[in-house]
């Protein structure tokens, strides 16, 4: 039981990000080549990714991801066939009875030495991606079930959505929350605590599908961390969370994260705690999309959501 707190500490934040796993580089180290856009806070510019990179990867390893970002429904077995891949994945779990019914991994994936990992789940409730994300990134949804962290904070807003939207070229639905994000573990007896700096979003999606996703900021990125005293590193080199509505009550879920938990304890070790560890976080998912009070403030008539558009998102598309 000690052994897997301990591990569970290098896991707790990890559930969001990616690193330049594949052969195009995701952000630009000179700053001549960077794309940036400015945060709600006053000199900091957020350096966004090569999207059409990210989003690639993602639909590499997540076919319903793929499904999601056209705009159409029909399950993992529609996802599967329509959305065909040579990667070669390797059954962890399958069992049709369980919340958490499939896992898959490939061993090190893209060389980095560590394994990609998959999860699969059908969760009743209205598909609303926002609710799923704030699971992940907001600490008090975090701390619910995921004793482990310490820190989850949105450190730099993206001052306007839209212009995510625009460097996108408005390919991957609607870019509704975007900022860099700073998250650490506790620390223990056995492990220290880690330390992450993330560019996270949400897109909302045609046919009400939803991505989230994160990647990871390099190391030039550094001067964007809090404090001055910095801690073990842990990367994601690829994460998303991919939604999509089976009927007006249900929604399929594929969970995707190749985790590099910094320092040297071995994989056979740090897999079987994030396989544990995801799928606490969907049983607790599964709770909250069953609970109306906790929906409530996420769902939207067509009206409410036409007039959020039009008088309440700053963005650079409508006139101040």
């Amino acid at each position: 039981m000690t052994n897997y707190v301990a591990i569970t500490s290098i896991l707790s934040l990890l559930l969001g990000a990616q690193v330049s796993a594949f052969s195009v580089p995701m952000f630009k180290e000179h700053r001549a080549m960077q794309r940036t856009t400015p945060s709600k806070t006053d000199g900091v510019e957020i350096e966004l990714p090569d999207f059409d990179e990210l989003f690639g990867r993602i639909q590499e390893v997540s076919p319903l991801a793929s499904m999601a970002i056209d705009g159409e429904r029909g399950g993992f077995d529609v996802a599967d066939a329509q959305y065909t891949s040579n990667l070669k994945w390797k059954k962890i779990e399958a069992n049709k009875k369980k919340l958490v019914y499939k896992i898959d991994k490939i061993d090190n994936f893209q060389g980095l030495g560590c394994p990609i990992v998959r999860f699969r789940s059908t969760i009743e409730g209205p598909c609303v991606g926002a609710l799923m994300a704030e699971f992940v990134m907001s600490l008090d949804q975090r701390s619910k079930w995921d004793p482990q962290v310490a820190l989850v904070d949105e450190i730099f807003p993206i001052y306007d959505v839209d212009a995510a939207n625009i460097a996108m070229d408005f390919q991957y639905g609607d870019c509704i929350r975007l900022g860099i994000g700073y998250c650490q573990t506790k620390s223990n007896p056995l492990v220290d605590a880690r330390e992450q700096l993330i560019l996270c979003g949400i897109q909302e999606l045609p046919g009400n599908g939803c991505v989230i996703w994160g990647t990871e900021m390099e190391e030039w990125h550094n001067n964007l961390m809090p404090g001055e005293k910095r801690m073990t590193r842990s990367k994601s080199h690829l994460f998303s969370i991919a939604l999509v509505p089976r009927d007006d009550n249900s929604f399929d879920v594929e969970y995707i994260l190749q985790l590099e938990v910094g320092g040297v304890i071995p994989n056979f070790l740090t897999t079987p705690v994030l396989v544990e560890t995801i799928k606490s976080m969907l049983r607790y998912a599964k709770t909250q999309f069953s609970d109306d009070d906790v929906l409530a403030p996420y769902l939207k008539t067509q009206a409410e959501k036409e007039d959020f558009m039009i008088n309440q998102r700053q963005s650079l598309l409508i006139p101040f």
